[in-house]
């Protein structure tokens, strides 16, 4: 009986000490598969957020192979952890009616799914290792990205801000505010960030909102001034046009006095004058109104168009009516002393041939032909002048004897051509 009994008493003590240590052992197997699931997840989202970096500032291609491989990765990953929470759903541990059989197979399955969290754990370090240049070369992008976008803000801020100091001083600048309206798109894709539009995409855009912005900004700061030149001119142009008007009255004069004293071939280009003067004058003033307007209207283009024509008119119009002083005065000159225009074109002929016959025995044929051609063509004009009578053709004199002077001019400037 006593050793029954002793026998059933190790039995009784023998049986639970040992399921205890093999439940304990399967506890600890639990527990350390739990810290690798931690470990894994814990790496998992450091790639993650490796592998979005990456994706946000670095180059496409590159980036595009580390998210499809983290994505292989994370499938196999899941398939790992899927096996995990089966071997912890495979039993209750702290059950104590668990039979010894079932803790051993649920040990089994949690060291297993351990060492496989655990293998997982050490692929996504290697992999973390090898995207680390990647990483390093989008973060290197991704910090030009803030002061960019900050750049850009600015320069809107500063748009807007001139924008409305402009307004203040009643100007509409509607056109500017236009442009700048077509920059609130752009400035909310920026708000966005690279995580949608990537660091290439939103460094651009904000390039180009800050250089867009600067532009309207200075645009803007110029207005005042730009109106104010505008008036500078417009007041200007009518002082000239009123200038034009009373120097259209000596025109006349001054035709009747060639027409007495010269022959028609002296004048009669000029007959057109006083009538184009008039025309030309009452055509500025209009385009002077519209100037004004444009500028009241705030039509800036407009405005500097329409004053660029009304300097050409008078542009024209002046050299017109200087035209006719100018031939009165020449024709008077050339009357006095036709002598003095001569001489002066001989004295051009004779500085060309001394500069053709420098060095030479004979002139270069391409030096002497046109030299001597003008010489006959000043002797022409002198005999026509001497035979011509009472009323000789002094334009015709004066207009040839330039030309020989031009031609002369025009050999010296072939002879030091070369």
């Amino acid at each position: 009986m006593r050793v029954a009994g002793g026998g059933g008493g190790r039995g009784s003590w023998w049986g639970p000490r040992r399921g205890e240590g093999q439940r304990a052992d399967a506890k600890a197997a639990r527990d350390a598969a739990q810290e690798a699931f931690y470990q894994l997840d814990s790496t998992q989202r450091d790639v993650q957020l490796a592998v979005e970096t990456v994706r946000s500032g670095g180059d496409g291609a590159a980036a595009q192979r580390a998210v499809s491989e983290f994505q292989d990765i994370s499938t196999r990953i899941d398939q790992v952890t899927v096996a995990y929470l089966a071997a912890l759903d495979s039993a209750d541990l702290d059950a104590p009616e668990l039979d010894p059989a079932t803790v051993a197979r649920a040990q089994q399955q949690l060291q297993q799914a351990g060492r496989e969290l655990a293998a997982k754990r050490t692929e996504l370090e290697r992999f973390l290792e090898r995207l680390q240049p990647l990483v390093q070369q989008a973060e290197a992008q991704l910090i030009r990205v803030v002061p960019a976008v900050e750049q850009a803000k600015r320069a809107l801020l500063g748009a807007t801000t001139a924008l409305e100091a402009v307004r203040s001083a009643g100007l509409k600048a509607d056109d500017l505010a236009a442009r700048l309206a077509q920059l609130a798109p752009e400035l909310a894709r920026l708000n966005e960030g690279v995580a949608r539009h990537g660091v290439p995409e939103t460094l651009r855009r904000a390039e180009d909102v800050a250089q867009r912005a600067e532009t309207i900004r200075t645009t803007a700061e110029q207005l005042p001034e730009r109106a104010q030149e505008i008036d500078r001119r417009l007041a200007s142009l009518r002082t000239r046009v009123q200038a034009l008007e009373t120097r259209a009255s000596s025109v006349e004069p001054a035709l009747s006095e060639l027409r007495r004293r010269f022959s028609a071939d002296c004048w009669q280009d000029l007959q057109r004058v006083p009538a184009q003067t008039v025309e030309t004058a009452r055509t500025a003033e209009q385009k002077l109104a519209e100037a004004a307007r444009a500028r009241d209207e705030q039509r800036w283009p407009d405005a500097t168009a329409a004053i660029a024509t009304v300097r050409a008119l008078l542009e024209t119009a002046d050299g017109a009516v200087a035209a006719v002083g100018d031939r009165l005065r020449l024709l008077n000159e050339v009357e006095h002393d036709p002598h003095g225009e001569i001489e002066r074109t001989r004295f051009a002929l004779r500085d060309a041939q001394r500069l053709a016959m420098a060095g030479r025995q004979a002139p270069d044929p391409r030096h002497a032909a046109p030299l001597d051609s003008a010489v006959a063509r000043l002797d022409r004009a002198v005999a026509a002048l001497d035979t011509a009578g009472r009323h000789p053709d002094y334009w015709h004199f004066l207009t040839e004897l330039a030309a020989v002077r031009e031609t002369a001019a025009q050999v010296i400037t072939m002879i030091r051509g070369h």
